[in-house]
């Protein structure tokens, strides 16, 4: 089905225009008149050999195609909607071995076991740690700033606590989160060219994190530790992770746990500001609905696919089995079918059902409450140690075709003159 509205050759997915902007006018003119809508794309421009996927934008439709596994496939294509044109099938295939692109029942079974590290009891057995780390973090910032006051809230803030939490989580010594942060950039922006960074660069950065990864797994088998990895490889074959499946978890970690937060915390940031009176508010208030506007707002996930496993119809248009089907959570939460006001910043809302950590169903974000949990920590310390800190360039944005990121925002910490 063509859209008239929309100029030919338009695709939600080309990473030179999320590099620009998020096309929210797209995405409402889509919801309006054609919600489930057949992007053409030139063959193999994304990896996959067809001839393009269908783009689903409202929100009840992102929730359906999320919440039903058995008719909407993770596996078949991955989870990710555009690789280039110069994956193979075989590296596509190399990626099914991550859980975000698994389906039940051999899911269901990774996801019981990972889960032990992200109970409430652990994830609240971090929180005085990251606390003291989010406060260390600020005040360094600050003590490293520019004699004007600037500094990159990117490098300098939004990255260092999302690793750090890694890091305390899976036992990795904080000298190493640096490693971990090289490689999840190689991973995820393959497709900005400042980075200069190919598929099998990306590749090899992924081969070197299970590396590290099943060296902790073995050292950790030999000798058991009051830790996560423990936890989850220790007791092998009694329902625990192989080597290679913590491996390939801590891969998930680096890219879903690090780059999503990252991207969360540094649109929030801007976010806040572009609206001084929602600061002001945050800084006297700090109100606990805080974290999941910054989510809803940042959307750091623009979309994931899944897979049509049966021939089958989805906003009144025809799926036909082996087709992909683009969820655009970017759009969804800004469906004004299920909020009031969604173009607007508002810390305070409530109820607030957005998708930024996926549709629900079965790949719903497993480490949600930990992701929350360090968006607050750290505007409370921004809040209480960098309290006028001020905007001093529009952010630079990452090219790609998935992620809402943001490569550099400069800052001061020292009130306008």
């Amino acid at each position: 089905m063509r859209c008239p509205h929309l100029p030919d050759g338009f695709d939600f997915t080309d990473p030179d225009l999320l590099q620009a902007r998020v096309p929210h006018p797209e995405f409402a003119l889509m919801r309006q008149t054609a919600p489930v809508w057949w992007c053409t794309q030139p063959t193999n421009i994304s990896g996959f050999g067809d001839a393009g996927y269908w783009a689903v934008t409202r929100h009840a439709d992102v929730k359906y195609v999320s919440t039903h596994p058995e008719l909407f496939s993770s596996n078949t294509n991955t989870a990710v909607i555009r690789f280039n044109e110069t994956i193979s099938r075989d590296q596509i295939e190399v990626q099914k071995l991550i859980m975000l692109n698994m389906d039940p029942p051999e899911h269901t079974r990774v996801r019981q076991i990972v889960q032990r590290g992200f109970t409430p009891r652990a994830v609240r057995s971090l929180e005085a740690a990251l606390r003291s780390r989010a406060r260390s973090i600020v005040e360094t910032a600050l003590a490293s700033a520019g004699a004007d006051g600037s500094f990159d809230f990117v490098t300098n803030i939004a990255v260092e606590l999302p690793l750090q939490a890694i890091a305390e989580l899976i036992g990795v010594p904080q000298e190493d989160r640096s490693k971990i942060f090289d490689w999840s950039n190689k991973m995820a922006a393959y497709d900005d060219p400042e980075y200069a960074i190919t598929e099998e660069v990306g590749a090899e950065a992924a081969m070197e994190i299970v590396a590290y990864s099943m060296n902790l797994a073995a050292a950790r088998k030999e000798c058991p530790a009051q830790d996560i990895v423990s936890q989850l490889v220790a007791a092998e074959g009694e329902g625990n992770l192989s080597s290679d499946e913590f491996g390939f978890f801590v891969i998930l970690l680096a890219v879903a746990g690090n780059e999503t937060t990252r991207n969360a915390i540094s649109h929030g940031m801007h976010a806040f500001l572009t609206h001084p009176e929602q600061w002001e508010l945050y800084k006297r208030e700090r109100p606990r609905t805080t974290a999941e506007e910054i989510v809803r707002w940042a959307t750091p996930v623009v979309s994931f696919q899944r897979t049509a496993t049966q021939d089958l119809e989805l906003g009144g248009q025809r799926i036909r089995e082996g087709e992909r089907v683009g969820l655009f959570y970017s759009s969804a939460n800004n469906d004004p079918e299920v909020f009031d006001a969604p173009e607007a910043f508002d810390i305070t809302r409530d109820p607030n059902p957005h998708l930024g950590f996926g549709g629900g169903g079965p790949h719903f974000c497993l480490g949600k409450s930990l992701a929350v949990m360090e968006i607050d920590l750290i505007f409370n310390a921004i809040a209480d140690v960098l309290p006028d800190l001020r905007l001093l360039e529009d952010p630079r944005r990452l090219r790609s075709a998935w992620l809402n990121g943001i490569k550099q925002l400069q800052v001061s910490a020292s009130p306008a003159s």
